[in-house]
């Protein structure tokens, strides 16, 4: 289940690819076609075969989200679903699936905090951080290595562009910054009005600013303001996503970028990956972002992300036999327990709420034989949830003035770990 239409409808097939190009790597099934969507034939999980019955196809929106996740489960006969892709989504699906307890869910890309966080249900598991996680350390290297001390942050006003702020803020101001927020609606075409309301004075901007949004909001802050000056742009995972990259602003060189992925490793585990894209999707379709093949999405959270959630089902699976008797007890009971150890961008374990602890990286985009890319500068292992005691089941959920700028002490401050790949 992903999004077809809406700010991520672009995505659609890299995450249906990211999901299918596991099972056609390692489970004996195989493209029906170059568009991930066209489908797969084949293949087994312990002895059991595979068989999609279909594809979600939502917008961004809850409403659309739980219209097809029920019609997956209950006209189409899902046992096991995988998805969404979007935060409001992940929310919606999330408490749907405590109506189905028989079933299992497993997210997509989703990155609301509200999804494990406060909804708890037991049948849906998160092999990916939520937003705040996917920038945990970016406020701190900025306050300390990049000198800011005020910052703009602008995020799409709802669940995932709140969380994913919500990260920045807690570690900007944790070393001590402040804040100015804005927020312009997901798919916003227009951002003039929330350029004119940025201070004309400021130490630096981190944009939450997604999907269809972000280049958007990059060349229209550009047309109106100029440049950014050196070490003044921060960004989330949209600002290093590949598909963004190939599009970005020549200005945006040298920005900061929080995300739980390294396009410039080069390390076994990423390469297994990588290959195994190339093997399931080789060719170029244009059903994907450009530049149009899977492998050159594989750094993007959402074909990663896809990716984990199949391996962690056909770990699970595999462990229990195939066994779903009992309302899928067993399933759910290793679910729970599973860990990627060598997942490709970094060992991923849950916690008690089934949601992933994960390592987060720091990178700057860069220019690498003329072309944009990201250079990985630090690491943040084990970032939880928790996001070293900020966020609990209790505090507020992430939203319009959520959470308070606040400081205080992060198990990482100061501890980032340098990395390179180059």
């Amino acid at each position: 289940m992903s999004d077809c239409a809406g700010a991520f409808g672009a995505f659609y097939n890299a995450d249906i690819g990211g999901a299918q190009a596991y099972f056609i790597a390692h489970n004996g099934a195989k493209a029906n076609g170059p568009a991930p969507s066209s489908g797969i034939s084949g293949g087994t999980i312990a002895g059991h075969p595979i068989k999609i019955v279909g594809y979600g196809c939502a917008n961004d929106t809850a409403a659309t989200a739980l219209k097809e996740v029920r019609r997956l489960v209950e006209q189409d006969g899902a046992q096991v679903v995988i998805g969404p892709l979007s935060g409001d989504e992940g929310i919606a699906v999330a408490n749907y699936s405590k109506t189905q307890p028989g079933l299992t869910f497993i997210n997509g890309t989703s990155g609301a905090q509200d999804t494990t966080l406060k909804v708890q249900s037991p049948n849906f598991f998160r092999f990916n951080g939520d937003g705040a996680q996917w920038n945990g350390g970016v406020g701190d290297v900025a306050y300390r290595q990049l000198g800011w001390r005020h910052a703009v942050v602008i995020m799409d006003d709802y669940a995932f562009g709140w969380t994913s702020a919500a990260g920045f803020i807690a570690d900007f101001c944790a070393a001590g910054g402040t804040v100015t927020r804005l927020y312009p609606p997901l798919g916003t075409t227009d951002y003039s009005s929330y350029i004119a309301q940025i201070p004309q004075k400021f130490d630096g901007l981190f944009s939450a600013v997604g999907g269809t949004g972000t280049l958007a909001f990059l060349k229209q802050y550009t047309q109106a303001r100029g440049p950014f000056k050196k070490n003044t742009l921060a960004g989330n995972i949209f600002l290093g996503d590949p598909a963004i990259l190939a599009a970005i602003h020549e200005a945006d060189v040298g920005a900061l970028v929080g995300q739980p992925t390294t396009e410039d490793t080069t390390s076994p585990n990423a390469s297994a990956y990588i290959a195994a894209l190339k093997q399931a999707y080789p060719a170029s379709t244009n059903s994907l972002p450009k530049p149009g093949t899977l492998a050159s999405l594989a750094n993007s959270v959402f074909t990663v992300n896809y990716y984990d959630a199949a391996w962690a089902l056909d770990k699970a699976l595999t462990a229990v036999h195939g066994d779903l008797s009992n309302g899928q007890s067993a399933l759910h009971a290793q679910l729970a327990h599973t860990a990627l150890p060598d997942a490709p961008y970094g060992p991923i374990t849950l916690d008690q709420n089934r949601q992933a602890i994960v390592t987060n990286y720091i990178a700057k985009v860069s220019v690498s034989g003329g072309k944009p890319g990201i250079h990985t500068i630090y690491a943040v292992p084990n970032v939880s949830q928790a996001f070293g005691g900020t966020f609990t089941a209790s505090t507020p959920s992430p939203g319009r003035g959520q959470p308070a700028c606040q400081k205080r002490s992060l198990p990482w401050q100061g501890k980032e770990q340098p990395v390179s790949f180059h």
